[in-house]
């Protein structure tokens, strides 16, 4: 028989929603002027200016819109598209612009905020992916990087043993 303070206690811990964290929590913890929560670069821009801009903000990823429309993703720019892209081919990063070598927006592996974390997780492990575009029905909401997942899935972990220890300890 299991005594009422028991099952409350259990009740609570299920109440707390372990691996509950979602992508919306995320951008809320990089907070909205977060260098990475949304920079962006045009399709017309060089591929130099695209990687001088993710260098001073010190990202390795940009969202990629066309001209005049920010609200409309056009695709994303990465570290990796630019060694394997411009560096590995001797293209010229200065005459290269961004829309030739950018990852397509009907190619691109997306997330609502709605999306669970460690959903976040599995996309980019399965995908090889350290970006991620956080797009909703009003459109492009954010970006998030692996490290930004990692970092909510290991405070998430941490949270739930402080709980455990707590129940067992009985101060719960």
């Amino acid at each position: 028989m299991t005594s009422r303070h028991e099952s409350t206690a259990a009740a609570r811990i299920e109440e707390q929603g372990f691996e509950s964290t979602k992508i919306s929590d995320v951008l809320i913890a990089k907070g909205k002027g977060a260098d990475g929560s949304w920079l962006w670069c045009t399709t017309d821009d060089s591929v130099y200016d695209a990687v001088k801009s993710m260098t001073q903000h010190n990202v390795g990823a940009l969202v990629v819109v066309k001209p005049g429309e920010k609200s409309s993703i056009a695709g994303i720019i990465t570290e990796r598209d630019y060694l394997r892209k411009i560096i590995v081919q001797g293209r010229s990063s200065k005459s290269t612009k961004v829309g030739d070598i950018m990852t397509e927006e009907n190619k691109l592996i997306t997330v609502t905020p709605d999306t669970k974390v460690l959903k976040a997780m599995q996309l980019m492990t399965d995908n090889r992916i350290r970006h991620i575009p956080v797009i909703d029905e009003k459109g492009m909401q954010g970006m998030v990087s692996i490290g930004d997942v990692v970092r909510a899935v290991v405070s998430e972990h941490r949270e739930e043993l402080n709980r455990l220890n707590a129940f067992i300890q009985g101060g719960y």
